[in-house]
């Protein structure tokens, strides 16, 4: 028998009347040639541990979003697109917009394909809260790229900024040991401050990235200064990677992307804006306009069940994400590479970062990710500039999802300290196999 529990935050642990078989990652019963590298090998093989944990918790997230989808009711029917003005949807919306609100614990959410990328949802969201005269106080360092024009910290040319409709930021740094200041974050808030911002995930900073019982610490000190200021996470890349989500620890909106975690590979397109109902009609107003509401928009086509079904799998998807970072890091370790996370210590997200400390070894490492990808394989990823972002950005992502970081994919910025920065993966073995032709390259 096998007991499971989903008390915790972080990973829970396995207990059962059997005793455990033998770690099965390399050996097998069954002949065949062994398709790592060496080093590989034995890192997947060192990991069985860490394997089996995640495992429990994709179990336990899974069982979350099956009594969602029940609760829902969800059916057939709401896989049914719609065109034009969308009033003549199926119930999909509603259901899915309930499954997800439950899932995440939250009051309320908007799941729509027309977030076009994460930035788009966190975006709305920032807007909801903010007016003119108010403060943004980002109390996780800077933010990611993508969200300095859209805060003016990097000039935006006029088009809508934050500071454009005059409101102020600030941002807390970073401790020394690369976490939050709490010091700093207890009497952090002014009397304007109306919103402040958490990124879960590092970003682009070498930083660890936050687990839910940070954020929930970080919520309660905002709020002791000021219970009316508002809290908005970017959830990006944190979703299911623990068995609790940032709304169940206090905060007020969280948003993120369907091409990561939430869209369990399959989605297409699309993100989210999930907290209290007040402030998610707030934000669907930005995405759409006041007096609209939710119920519009067309989803046309097979879209919806697209998202349903991502959804459902996602939880296994993360889990198996989450392995191919411990493998990353373990390896790249074992050669003389800086990891963040470290080898080993519970994830807060799916990213795993390495530093590479060259532009040459940056661009062969993700030269390398592309020949191993099934998408794209003989084309060479090409350091260039990206809408949104400062610096010259790499990508390799060999994905069936245009961008999709929920697939394998790694990218950094062509700048110091040059770190890669790894995500996604349907299995980890994907990540044994791409590491063997990395390491050749390096």
């Amino acid at each position: 028998m096998l007991v499971l529990s989903c008390a915790t935050p972080a990973y829970p642990t396995f207990s059962h009347t059997l005793s455990r078989p033998k770690c099965t990652a390399i050996r097998s019963s069954f002949s065949y040639v062994n398709p790592f590298v060496p080093e590989v090998a034995k890192a997947a093989e060192s990991l069985c541990s860490e394997f089996r944990a995640v495992d429990n918790l994709v179990a336990c997230n899974s069982s979350r979003v099956l009594k969602a989808f029940q609760n829902a009711r969800v059916g057939s029917h709401h896989f049914a697109g719609c065109t034009g003005y969308g009033h003549d949807e199926a119930g999909g919306r509603e259901a899915l917009d309930q499954a997800f609100a439950e899932i995440v614990g939250a009051e309320s959410a908007i799941v729509r394909s027309q977030f076009f990328s994460g930035t788009h949802a966190i975006t709305c969201a920032l807007f909801a809260f903010l007016r003119p005269g108010d403060e943004l106080l980002a109390v996780a360092g800077a933010p990611y790229d993508t969200l300095e024009e859209v805060i003016g910290k990097r000039d935006s040319h006029g088009v809508g900024s934050l500071k454009d409709f005059g409101v102020m930021y600030r941002e807390l740094p970073l401790a020394g040991d690369g976490g939050l200041d709490w010091d700093a974050l207890t009497s952090a808030l002014k009397p304007h401050t109306k919103c402040a911002l958490i990124q879960r995930s590092c970003g682009y900073s070498w930083r660890r990235s936050l687990s839910v019982k940070e954020i929930g610490r970080t919520i309660q000190i905002i709020k002791m200064q000021n219970p009316n200021c508002l809290v908005m996470v970017d959830n990006c890349y944190g979703e299911f990677v623990e068995s609790i989500e940032p709304p169940m620890v206090g905060a007020d909106l969280i948003a993120g992307s369907l091409i990561k975690n939430p869209g369990g590979t399959i989605a297409p397109c699309g993100g989210y804006v999930a907290g209290s109902k007040r402030w998610v009609d707030a934000a669907a107003a930005r995405l759409s306009a006041p007096g609209l509401g939710i119920d519009c928009g067309s989803t046309p086509g097979d879209i919806m069940r697209a998202f349903f079904q991502g959804l459902f799998l996602a939880p296994q998807m993360v889990g198996e994400a989450i392995k191919g970072t411990f493998l990353v890091a373990e390896v790249m370790a074992s050669k003389g590479y800086r990891v963040q996370p470290l080898p080993r210590v519970p994830r807060n997200d799916t990213v795993q970062a390495v530093q590479l400390g060259s532009r040459e070894l940056l661009l062969a490492f993700c030269e390398a990710v592309q020949r191993s990808s099934p998408v794209g394989s003989f084309t060479k990823p090409v350091a260039g500039i990206t809408p949104g972002y400062a610096s010259e950005v790499i990508f390799a992502d060999g994905t069936f999802i245009d961008g999709s970081t929920s697939e394998l994919s790694c990218d950094g910025p062509l700048r110091e300290p040059y770190a890669v920065f790894c995500q996604g993966g349907t299995h980890w073995t994907q990540w044994g196999l791409v590491l063997g032709d990395v390491l050749k390259s390096l």
